[in-house]
């Protein structure tokens, strides 16, 4: 295999360049091979092999510099600088990241993981570059998909007037996740039909260096006026008229010409931008003819490209999809909005029944926020379904648009908590610190899938902000005769017992009956409290709670920071009231990428972790404060220590 001649950076250039279109087939076959394994992003990747590869030869890394939007199209990046038995690995806990990490490689120069971040970080780039400088080149490669995003036209309006080279090259294949929207991929589509202009100008060239005894100085000339024949031909040429080179468009999956384009953009010296037109899954029928689904997969079956273990239960996802579905139909003022993530949202069957009651933004959560703020002051009852890793990007919308004049808007706030293997970047464990911060929000977790759908439908009812979260995994379908009507501001106990106090949010429920379950195989006393509402905090039940219990037990997949334990132990505190407290959160760090059951059992939140952390709490109160606490713990049904650890 070619392949196996390559185990660092820059031995790309090594490979001759007949074999080049051989290597980027045995690159998709080993993607294919090691994703459906793995899981991970297959469609993006398998769209940038050759673009990939003509980096490679035409940069010298690591002293050169490509910034991955996004990221997760960086394995074959990854499998060019000498990372090929990673993929063993690739996504699981230890393992290689499924995005660009500096900690991984010197050839990856940030940390990505977000959208329409890479152009911005260029721009840094090359500043530093020149004033040091330091002599490299910078190259952003960003998709159609992340020009949705604010923050890239924030770049690009900046890039427009650098004096020095940037390179930026647009990865078009007509997708984000889902397929793009609005009008910068009308823009783009037009380019891309704009074969006359490039047949007329590619003819043109060849006709004067052939025919012409001084062809090359014509041609230089005909060059110089390049500007004025594409404002005829290619409408509106943005980015040259916003004072940036364009060069393309360029077909993405020819080598030959992606060098050529890439080697005359190093001399330019300006911001330049190459757009190349790729095919998001090519080479793999399936993720060709799925390219959302194969965006993010889990391990598939190769021949068919069907899940290697399909899940037989509904998600969350599935349940807010059918219960969204319901709602619109019993209230013509619910309408939908999700940011360039319809299928991963659970909103495509919602889209295709009330097309005029959805609306797709694209990659742009902080408009999806301030376009629902001005629905609801229209009358409206807009739910913004986002990723919670993606809301963070929408924090001053949400407080200065929705919350400032507490308008009556739902967040939908998907993949809450720890989500596994997309890592940091993707893990949800910050809504309930940033949300709970905001006067007017109010935010409920569901503890399985009857009460997400019983949320969803108190949520509307209300006349002020309010935000619903919950996990990626399939719906807990525990606890079901446990369905007491929703009142505002209430928990709902479960079990009520005596000696040990579990407040359990969303998710965390299950986690916590289990707890409860090995407690009480040890001789403990333990009350099951659903807090159901974050904010605001249950304080009734609190008080009344602590007159019976020794210890009070926060549970959530939050950071501890600004969390739900937090604001219960403030309360107890401020009101003075008897328990122990014990907060079970995330503790202040970044937590990796890997299955979220070793995530748990890494920061001992799994059920056992968290019993022998209450079982400890209990010995140090013991032990802290010994004279009377025998009689307490004993009224209360809490073992003695002998009892307890045998």
């Amino acid at each position: 295999m070619i392949l196996d001649r390559i185990h660092k950076e820059n031995d790309i250039k090594k490979i001759s360049r007949g074999e080049l279109p051989r290597l980027a087939g045995e690159i998709r076959e080993f993607l294919i091979e090691k994703v459906s394994n793995t899981g991970g992003h297959l469609g993006s990747n398998l769209g940038v092999v050759e673009l990939t590869i003509a980096l490679h030869r035409q940069l010298d890394l690591p002293k050169d510099k490509i910034i991955f939007d996004v990221g997760h199209q960086a394995y074959i990046h990854k499998l060019l600088t000498g990372r090929r038995e990673g993929f063993d690995t690739l996504r699981q806990f230890g393992g290689m990241s499924g995005f660009p990490k500096r900690g991984e490689s010197e050839c990856d120069v940030f940390d990505t993981g977000h959208s329409s971040t890479s152009i911005s970080v260029g721009l840094g780039l090359v500043k530093a570059r020149d004033l040091r400088k330091e002599n490299y080149t910078v190259v952003t490669v960003i998709g159609d998909g992340a020009l949705t995003g604010g923050l890239a036209y924030e770049g690009l309006n900046n890039a427009a007037k650098l004096k020095t080279n940037y390179i930026i090259i647009l990865n078009d294949n007509a997708m984000s996740i889902s397929e793009n929207v609005g009008g910068m991929s009308k823009y783009l589509q037009g380019i891309r039909t704009a074969v006359g202009y490039q047949n007329f100008k590619i003819g043109m060239e060849e006709f004067l260096l052939k025919s012409m005894p001084k062809g090359d100085k014509v041609l230089d000339s005909l060059k110089r006026l390049k500007s004025s024949m594409k404002q005829l031909v290619v409408p509106g040429m943005l980015f040259e008229d916003m004072g940036i080179t364009y060069l393309g468009p360029v077909d993405g999956h020819d080598i030959g010409m992606l060098e050529k384009t890439i080697k005359e953009a190093k001399n330019i010296k300006h911001t330049v931008i190459i757009h190349a037109c790729t095919k998001k899954g090519k080479g793999y029928a399936p993720a060709e003819r799925h390219p959302a689904r194969f965006h993010g997969t889990g391990p598939f079956e190769i021949e068919t490209g069907l899940p290697k273990e399909p899940s037989g239960t509904a998600s969350y996802t599935d349940i807010f999809s059918t219960v969204m579905i319901k709602l619109a139909a019993r209230n013509e003022n619910v309408m939908a909005i999700t940011a360039a993530m319809p299928d991963g949202t659970g909103l495509k069957r919602y889209r295709n029944i009330y097309p005029d009651r959805f609306a797709d933004v694209g990659i742009a959560e902080g408009h999806a926020v301030t376009f629902a703020a001005g629905l609801a002051a229209g009358g409206m009852k807009p739910v913004v379904a986002i990723y919670s890793s993606f809301l963070q990007r929408a924090y001053d919308e949400i407080l200065h648009d929705v919350c400032i004049g507490s308008l009556p808007v739902i967040f939908a706030v998907d993949r809450a908590g720890i989500v596994g293997a997309d890592g940091e970047t993707h893990q949800g464990i910050f809504d309930l610190s940033f949300l709970s911060s905001m006067p007017n929000m109010t935010i409920m977790a569901p503890k399985n899938k009857w009460e997400l759908s019983d949320m969803m439908k108190f949520a509307v009812t209300m006349d002020s902000p309010v935000a619903v979260r919950y996990p990626r995994s399939a719906a807990y379908c525990g606890l079901k005769d446990f369905r007491a009507e929703i009142e505002y501001g209430r928990s709902e106990v479960i079990y009520e017992e005596s000696g040990i106090a579990i407040f359990a949010v969303g998710a965390m429920v299950e986690t916590a009956e289990k707890v409860r379950e090995i407690l009480k195989e040890k001789g403990y006393e333990c009350s099951l409290i659903n807090s159901r509402f974050v904010k605001p905090v249950d304080g009734d039940t609190l008080i009344r709670i602590s007159e019976s219990h020794e210890l009070i037990v926060t549970m959530e997949d939050n950071v501890l920071s600004g969390g739900y334990g937090e604001h219960v132990t403030e309360f107890v505190e401020m009101n003075e009231l008897r328990p122990g407290i014990l907060n079970i959160a995330v503790p202040d760090e970044f937590v990796p990428h890997g299955s979220i059951a070793i995530l748990r059992k890494k920061l001992g939140m799994d059920p056992e972790s968290v019993a022998g952390r209450i079982i400890n709490k209990l010995n140090a109160m013991k032990d802290a404060s010994p004279e009377g606490y025998d009689d307490l713990e004993a009224a209360a049904g809490i073992p003695d220590r002998e009892g307890a650890d045998g």
